[in-house]
């Protein structure tokens, strides 16, 4: 059962991993303009651009994705080692959390979220990036219960 647990684990780490640097820094080719938390520049991010817009707060763009981005890069670390990985899908539920918490406040960035920002296009994304938000929350607290503990002697 422990060899089951450790299996799932590292499938979940490896997921959880993949989604979030091609999130930070998208190592396939072409990545979308707009997209890519660490390679856009200033003002060219569409997530956190948005969101600086709607709630006034423009440090959000690039400061706060900065920020993002770097503890999304630190929970992949964690999440890599077996040692720590309890720790990183913890660090990753909180992550994701807030990002669900942002997509669900319509004043702050919305289920669907803009897919440019030309102005005057009304183009979405469908509500796709908020249901990744979800399966990867879903992830992340499946990681922190399968994740086996270390080993226990009963007579130690």
């Amino acid at each position: 059962m422990r060899g089951l647990r450790l299996l799932v684990s590292w499938l979940l780490a490896l997921f959880l991993i993949f989604v979030f640097l091609q999130v930070t820094v998208h190592p396939l080719p072409d990545p979308p303009k707009g997209w890519v938390l660490l390679f856009d520049r200033p003002g060219e991010n569409i997530l956190f651009q948005t969101m600086a817009d709607r709630t006034g707060l423009f440090w959000l763009e690039p400061t706060g994705r900065v920020i993002v981005a770097g503890l999304q890069l630190l929970t992949c670390l964690f999440l890599f080692f077996p040692q720590s990985r309890r720790f990183g899908a913890v660090l990753a539920f909180l992550i994701l959390a807030g990002a669900v918490a942002v997509h669900l406040s319509p004043d702050i960035l919305g289920r669907e979220v803009p897919a440019s920002l030309a102005p005057g296009t009304n183009e979405t994304d469908g509500g796709r990036l908020f249901m990744l938000a979800i399966a990867t929350l879903a992830m992340a607290m499946l990681l922190i219960f399968v994740h086996p503990g270390k080993k226990r002697h009963p007579f130690r």
